[in-house]
This record gives C-alpha cells, structure tokens and sequence, in this order.
C-alpha cells in the first residue's frame, strides 16, 4: 500500500462518494477507482459496498480504516515536521557556551538571532570545555561557543568570533583606580580574589611563578556572581575576561607585562551537515558586529 493510496482511502471514507474524494485528492475519479480496486485487491476483498445509492464501508474497511487512518496521519506529521524543519518553524537548536565565557557581547548576538528566526527555539547550555565537546560530538549540541588554550582536534570545525583580553577588576576607590594598565608586577602584595574556574588562569598563574609574584587569596570561588560581588565588597582584585564583568560598579583595568588574551570561536564537528538552523546560527554570528 502506498500512502496516496491511503489518502484516498480515508476520502472515501469520509465522504461516501467516490466523486467528491477524487476533488478533495485533486486527482481524476477514475484514476481514484483504481487506487481503491488496487487497495482491494491486496487485502483480499471489497472495502466498500453499495446498498442502492448509498455507500457503505464493509466489514473488511472497518477493520482496516484506523489502520490506514494512523498511517496517514504519522505520514502527514512526517511531512509537517520536514517543512517546518526546512523553513525554520518550531525547530530546535541546542548551542553549547563555556562557562567562562561571559554574556556581554553574545547575549546581543542570541536576542538578534531569535528576532530575525522566531521559529527556532533556541537552547543555551553551559558547561566546561571537555564537557561541550563530548556533548558536540554525541550529537547532543548543534554547536558551541568555546575557547580552546590547547587547540582543537581534527575533528573540530572552528569560526574565530572575537578575541577577548585578561582585565583586572577592582571597586572604586581601589589604588588601581588611577592606572590606565595594570602590571602583573603591580599586583604584588595587594589582596586577590581568586576566580577559580577559568582557563586562563592558568597562564597568569604561570607567569607569577615565573616571576616570583606571589599573590595570595583573600577569597576563592568558581562562580562568576561571587568573585565580582567580593571584588565589590573591598576583599580584594581579580583577573576577568573583560566581557565577563557584569558588575556595573567594577573598575576594569587591562593586564599589561604580560598582556594576555583569548579566542572565542564557534565549534562545531568537521564533516557534519548543520542542520538549517544551525547554518542560520553560524551565518548570524559570523555576520555580527562584535566591536564595543
């Protein structure tokens, strides 16, 4: 059984006639009987009858009508979701973002995509780095905003966004106020907040080694609400991507001897064919205007 032969067969049944099922298909009365006859001849009997001038179904029809019913159904649902997924009408898409990775400048990136693809129900998941690319490549997330000190594997397709520099942060008031820079250097004995989940830190760390820098932690936490908010309440500096810092009343400096800087890029798996919302998602934030 094919599914217009389906179709045909649920007109019919609505509609008890022959005639008025062949305009609601938009196909010839004739060529209708025929589909039906087809039908009947596969299942082994007539699965209409008539009684005069009307039409009936049999008992053979009856049985098989929620059958074939369902199946035009599923079959329409299939059709309905492969246009909806073609025009970007309640389609999905799962965009992975590194927790370190602040939302000053991709918040107005996700607003601009949502006004121009209504249709797209967009997902933001945040999480560490080897969490989003095991996540890339389970098929979990379409892809992900990330930032790699280590590279990418070969596996990985990535799309440069903008590049992000190391600040440091210190409430007003703070001796740091009046400097344009500060040096890694000048952060010596002063009180630190230290933001614990960040990749970068690792390369300030190594530097202060090098350089015999000690700092010490006043305060320590992975969360970005916390380190500001202690930051604010005078424990403290800390070093932040710049566009990180959401604390309206923090003071940022950018970090210079040595300055330090990162990548953000668009990840997705090499290879892969992007789903229409996907592609749409790649093209927006390709096209964006990331300055200030």
């Amino acid at each position: 059984m094919e599914l217009a032969q389906a179709r045909y067969f649920i007109a019919v049944c609505d509609t008890l006639n022959f005639t008025r099922a062949a305009e609601l298909c938009n196909i010839a009365q004739p060529s209708l009987t025929a589909s039906i006859k087809k039908l009947e001849d596969e299942f082994g009997g007539p699965l209409f009858s008539r009684e005069g001038k009307r039409m009936l179904l049999t008992e053979l029809g009856q049985r098989l009508r929620p059958f074939i019913a369902q199946m035009a159904e599923q079959a329409e649902a299939v059709r309905q979701a492969a246009t909806d997924f073609r025009l970007l009408r309640q389609v999905p898409l799962r965009v992975g973002i590194m927790a370190t990775i602040g939302p000053l400048r991709l918040a107005r990136l996700l607003a601009r995509f949502k006004q121009d693809h209504v249709g797209v129900e967009l997902g933001v998941h945040e999480g560490g780095l080897a969490d989003l690319l095991g996540k890339l490549e389970s098929g979990e997330l379409d892809m992900a905003v990330l930032h790699s000190p280590g590279g990418y594997a070969a596996n990985v397709r990535t799309v440069p966004l903008y590049r992000e520099r190391y600040v440091v942060i210190v409430p007003p008031g703070h001796p740091f106020e009046h400097k344009d820079t500060v040096r890694l250097i000048d952060t010596r004995d002063n009180l630190y907040v230290d933001r614990l989940a960040c990749e970068m830190r690792e390369i300030v760390m190594n530097v202060c080694g090098q350089n015999h820098i000690e700092l010490y932690a006043n305060f320590r936490s992975e969360r970005e609400d916390w380190i500001q908010g202690m930051v604010m309440a005078g424990l403290g500096f800390a070093f932040m991507p710049e566009y990180s810092v959401t604390h309206t009343g923090l003071l940022r400096r950018p970090l210079v001897e040595p300055s330090v800087e990162r990548e953000v890029s668009l990840v997705n798996m090499a290879g892969r064919m992007l789903s229409p919302a996907a592609m749409a998602f790649s093209r927006a934030a390709q096209g964006h205007r990331w300055g200030d």
